[in-house]
């Protein structure tokens, strides 16, 4: 712990992290918030879920558009325009009496104007470490964004429920904008400047360590949406058992990426920590107990921050600085195309055969996550003893003598 104390006296890495979580919150509150509220209005979770998938959509499509821009406009500009809209666009979803399809279209908009945080930070990250701390970094930032996902679920259906489904939506926007704000005027946010990538779109998936990236975070990703739905059929909407799993299976992932997050990462660390990810859902499908889950899913946990942490850091050392945000934007895409179809199978799943084969589907993608990387490692860089920091975009210039 006292390496991460001393990672974060490092001037601007505390500040960039809490404001980059803080912006992001909103995004661990707002499904639930929208799904509540949709079936209140309509009582329908059908249309909830139209509105959420035109979301999903928008997100998917601007994560890579929206990270590129970056390059191109500046990082400031592209976010302070995407967070108008987005902001607005969330607000106006909460307040005004819209049909189902109006829901969708600026569901959709919301979702374009993502504000691309997560690609911007992870760029900037290089450039406020040194090469020996940016992997703890990449580590403690995966940990970190745990924090999402456990209090925003749970913040977002205390709200609506205590109080009202609009505010609940309100109060995400409150984060979005804040942490937002928060965001933009940091001085290290000013002081980078994302050169522009002379690439056409896309060309950043042809880098194999890109490529294998987008691939395990879609699989690790729709293992995790398949576990969630399967633990919440488990246990049924009205206990809070769910609840407390998902809190423990995200404090292992939490406690994994601390623990590992000095472990040098060669050829095999993708598929090892995807293995541990894959036998603690394997085991956790077993028996639906709550003590033998919540041990089981804390093993699983201990893989997924340290995953990350990988994804992170092959990435930043094997592309160019300007094209660091599109692949990170890529990823985010994979991730949420993962999300998506992770979670709709599932629901197929325990539909047809129970809450267990929904934990065993999320199994089968944790391992099909641990398998890639384990086939395809001689695309996997080694980074021991190396600089995880991106290519620079600089090349040496031949002098006449």
């Amino acid at each position: 712990m006292s390496s991460y104390v001393s990672l974060l006296k490092t001037p601007g890495v505390a500040r960039l992290i809490g404001a980059q979580l803080t912006a992001r919150f909103p995004f661990g509150m707002l499904s639930l918030a929208f799904l509540i509220h949709i079936e209140q209005i309509f009582d329908s979770y059908a249309a909830a879920g139209l509105v959420l998938g035109a979301m999903s959509i928008g997100q998917a499509v601007a994560g890579p558009l929206t990270s590129r821009l970056m390059g191109r406009w500046g990082i400031r500009p592209v976010i302070v325009v995407t967070l108008v809209i987005c902001a607005v666009s969330i607000i106006s979803m909460a307040l005004l009496p819209l049909s189902i399809p109006a829901l969708m279209i600026i569901g959709l908009i919301a979702g374009l104007a993502t504000p691309p945080i997560q690609p911007a930070v992870r760029t900037i990250y290089p450039k406020i470490v040194n090469s020996r701390q940016l992997t703890p970094l990449f580590s403690l930032d995966a940990s970190a964004q745990e924090i999402i996902w456990v209090l925003g679920p749970v913040i977002a259906t205390f709200v609506a429920i205590q109080v009202s489904t609009v505010a609940g939506i309100l109060l995400a926007a409150v984060f979005l904008i804040g942490g937002g704000i928060w965001f933009l005027v940091l001085p290290e946010v000013g002081r980078v400047r994302i050169p522009r990538s002379r690439r056409k779109l896309g060309v950043v998936l042809k880098r194999p360590a890109v490529l294998l990236s987008t691939v395990v975070g879609f699989m690790l990703v729709a293992a995790c949406a398949a576990l969630e739905a399967g633990i919440v059929a488990a246990f049924g909407h009205g206990s809070a058992n769910s609840g407390w799993i998902l809190c423990i299976f995200a404090l292992g992932s939490l406690v994994g990426g601390l623990a590992l997050g000095h472990a040098p990462i060669g050829p095999w660390a993708l598929a090892s920590r995807m293995l541990i990810v894959a036998v603690g859902m394997a085991l956790a499908g077993i028996w639906l107990n709550f003590a033998w889950l919540a041990v089981t899913l804390f093993f699983a946990g201990i893989g997924i921050a340290p995953a990350f942490a990988v994804l992170f850091g092959i990435v930043s050392a094997s592309v160019k600085f300007s094209d660091t945000a599109e692949a990170y934007g890529w990823i985010g895409t994979g991730q949420l195309i993962g999300a998506a179809m992770g979670s709709a199978l599932a629901g197929f799943a325990i539909d047809h055969s129970g809450a267990a084969s929904a934990i065993f589907l999320a199994a089968g993608f944790a391992g099909l996550g641990c398998i890639i990387p384990a086939l395809g490692r001689r695309w996997h860089p080694d980074l021991r003893g190396k600089d995880p920091s991106p290519i620079p975009d600089t090349e040496p210039i031949q002098v006449m003598s």
